[in-house]
């Protein structure tokens, strides 16, 4: 953050030249951006340092001001406790654009990752049910924080947790065995399977033999039996290649597949050094972590009939991710609902002494989902597959270009990316902690903070930069000193520090709000300022400014995985 940099750098000077001492390095991080420009491009707080220098804050920022000297700024003032700067304008336009320009889709990378690995657990799809929007927030959320780290130079490692393991898997294939056949399981897919497990349970209400069946049947893949295994391969061959295509979708790839059937001969060696650290206790015959002292309940590891659950397997995927790729941070994208889980998870691991834990893992926690005022419930068959909210989002965008724009060429390559851009858009436009209702007139609204929109801006910038594609004069960045050029500007400054923030605090919104800020002021240049003028070093300036704002949007709309159409 140039700006920053030598906004600190004179301020440091001018405090050691006006007290006779160093500034102290706790302080001047506290520089602030002014909300209101009127109040300066900076503002630096004094409050800090009048206990220290015995002396009023208004008097602090008036011999900061007395002995302030920089060329790269135009004026300073002092407003109460605060110092406030103000940047030259056309020094200010000339650093951004170029520093945008010269990075080109690296503007706001960083090598704050080289050497270090991040485990991103997200998705995590069950095995035999189709995909549905309640996976929508983990996928779209993990993906876009691999796509943040790895900009960051991070080495990523995505991890889908698959959930194919226990006594539903043995209902599933007794349900197989008494009714389906592979013809049917070819023509149906996942939906076929679905359709069983739901006759079964039905079935089973009234026949209770049925359960004893699925469970004979998990029996047999917890045996290694031969064709109980095959059928279950074969069910977890077909929900990935469904799942599948959503991904290619919405351009999401992992590494590792490794879900808790992965984990069956490494929960063995996680119990036995829990005997051996004296953390098991006995409960009901079962056996727990006793976490009373953390005003949490005991962490059940093994059922009474021995059985393992979900803490034992995350146990041992966690020693295993730190064994084999040794990371620096895992993060854990799955339901708010599920943050005990993951206290009691992250607890037990540092009772076993592996500090690592308290630091380097983290759940990243998210809200619930509802459709158009409806929440959803796959029990209460209330549920949005979304594969068909996906390919219902691209009819949707197709009929309105045809509207909108009916002599644009490759309607389907631009309706899948306005389509699908609006879906991930909804999903990422708000902290993730908080609940999503979706709702098409919004999504794919033009007019509001939308993906749609953003995109309509990147095409607008394209627009204009094919019509001034012949100006090659050098240019004159005075022209980008009034308020909408600055405006602008500012929001295109902003962008390394959103990604950052976006990163520190795992929440790909902040990129999304820092687009939409600069699609909005670019608007707004756009409408005030005539950016083809017969002046061609004024309109080289404007152009390059546009320039600049197109590709800070692709770069921020990528790494959320938003296509950008050239038009629209």
């Amino acid at each position: 953050m140039y700006w920053h940099k030598l906004a600190t750098k004179a301020i440091a000077e001018a405090f050691e030249k006006g007290f006779s001492r160093p500034a102290p390095d706790n302080v001047l991080q506290t520089l602030e951006v002014p909300p209101d420009s009127s109040l300066g491009d900076f503002a630096f707080p004094c409050f800090k340092l009048a206990k220290e220098l015995r002396m009023a804050p208004p008097k602090i920022a008036q011999t900061l001001k007395e002995n302030f000297s920089s060329t790269q700024f135009e004026r300073t003032e002092v407003k109460g406790a605060y110092f406030n700067l103000f940047v030259n304008k056309e020094a200010f336009a000339s650093s951004v654009i170029e520093d945008v320009l010269s990075s080109g889709d690296r503007y706001g990378s960083s090598d704050l990752g080289q050497g270090k690995t991040c485990c991103i657990d997200f998705s995590s799809i069950n095995i035999a049910k189709r995909f549905h929007i309640g996976h929508l927030s983990t996928t779209l959320i993990g993906a876009a924080l691999a796509r943040i780290y790895r900009f960051q130079n991070w080495n990523v490692v995505s991890i889908n947790h698959l959930g194919d393991w226990g006594t539903q898997f043995g209902n599933m294939i007794a349900a197989y065995k008494l009714w389906g056949n592979p013809e049917m399981i070819e023509q149906g897919g996942v939906q076929a399977l679905s359709d069983l497990y739901v006759r079964f349970h039905k079935e089973a209400e009234e026949d209770k033999a049925l359960l004893n069946l699925g469970r004979e049947w998990f029996k047999k893949i917890e045996d290694g039996d031969e064709e109980a295994l095959s059928i279950f391969n074969y069910f977890k061959e077909l929900t990935l290649k469904d799942a599948q295509k959503v991904y290619e979708l919405l351009g999401i790839e992992f590494d590792s597949y490794a879900g808790e059937s992965f984990y069956n001969d490494k929960m063995t060696p996680v119990i036995d050094e829990l005997r051996q650290k004296d953390l098991l206790t006995e409960s009901d015959g079962a056996l727990v972590v006793d976490l009373s002292e953390l005003d949490m309940p005991p962490c059940l590891i093994l059922k009474s009939d021995g059985a393992t659950l979900y803490a034992t397997r995350d146990l041992a995927a966690a020693l295993y991710r730190k064994k084999t790729y040794d990371f620096s941070k895992c993060l854990y994208v799955v339901a708010y609902q599920q943050d005990l889980h993951f206290r009691q998870l992250f607890a037990v691991l540092k009772k076993m002494g592996y500090s690592w834990a308290e630091s380097q893992m983290e759940h990243v926690a998210f809200g619930m989902v509802s459709y158009e005022g409806e929440s959803l419930s796959t029990r209460k068959g209330k549920v949005i597959y979304l594969d068909d909210l996906l390919k219902k989002a691209q009819e949707k965008a197709y009929d309105i270009l045809l509207e909108k724009s009916p002599g644009i060429k490759d309607k389907d390559t631009v309706a899948r990316q306005v389509g699908i851009g609006a879906v991930i858009y909804a999903t990422l436009q708000n902290n993730r902690i908080k609940d999503i209702d979706f709702w098409w007139d919004r999504a794919l609204n033009f007019d509001g903070e939308t993906g749609p929109y953003v995109q309509y801006t990147y095409a607008r910038c394209q627009s204009v930069l094919q019509k001034g594609a012949e100006v090659q004069d050098s240019p004159d960045y005075t022209c980008l000193e009034s308020a909408v050029s600055q405006e602008a500007l500012k929001n295109l400054y902003s962008f390394p520090k959103a990604l950052q923030d976006a990163l520190n605090r795992n929440e790909p919104y902040i990129i999304t709000r820092c687009i939409t800020d600069i699609a909005k002021s670019y608007n707004r240049f756009y409408y005030e300022e005539r950016i083809l003028t017969e002046n061609k070093e004024q309109t080289a300036a404007r152009l390059a400014l546009t320039r600049a704002v197109a590709q800070t949007i692709k770069t921020g709309c990528g790494l959320l995985g938003i296509e950008m159409p050239d038009k629209m």
